[in-house]
């Protein structure tokens, strides 16, 4: 559903084409399913989200090819003031989250990096990593 609603991001007559479909995806997605991936994110091929009840991951999250999210992750900026939104992350990849991880403002996430569960990351994670903890903090490194 979220690659039909990002097609639809791609020009303005898409977009006033796909207004019903959009629609439908904010219901299907956020009211019936309880995850909010927005349509604006770019998201690579091959995204696992295992249990995504209460996921939540900003407009302007990238996130990389061949990753895993799990349940009640927020991946997103680190606040929101009515003039602009703050930075959101860019994800590498092959990355694994973990439940309940916050991954947030405008920081870089490296390629086959894992996050463990309960994690706050708030800075940026280079290639190879395991970080766990809150803040994040690396404990393995290839």
């Amino acid at each position: 559903m979220y690659r039909l609603a990002n097609l639809c991001t791609l020009n303005k007559v898409l977009f006033l084409l796909g207004i019903p479909y959009l629609l439908f995806y904010r219901f299907m997605v956020e009211w019936v399913l309880g995850v909010e991936i927005p349509w604006r994110a770019r998201i690579g091929k091959e995204l696992a989200v295992h249990h995504g009840q209460a996921l939540v991951v900003s407009p302007g999250t990238v996130i990389g090819n061949n990753c895993s999210v799990r349940q009640s992750t927020t991946i997103g900026g680190k606040g929101f003031d009515r003039s602009n939104h703050t930075g959101s992350p860019i994800i590498g990849n092959n990355v694994h989250i973990g439940s309940n991880v916050c991954i947030l403002g405008p920081i870089q996430i490296g390629n086959n990096v894992q996050i463990a569960s309960g994690s706050v990351v708030i800075r940026d994670i280079p290639d190879n990593c395991t970080v766990v903890g809150n803040p994040g903090r690396i404990i393995y490194k290839k």
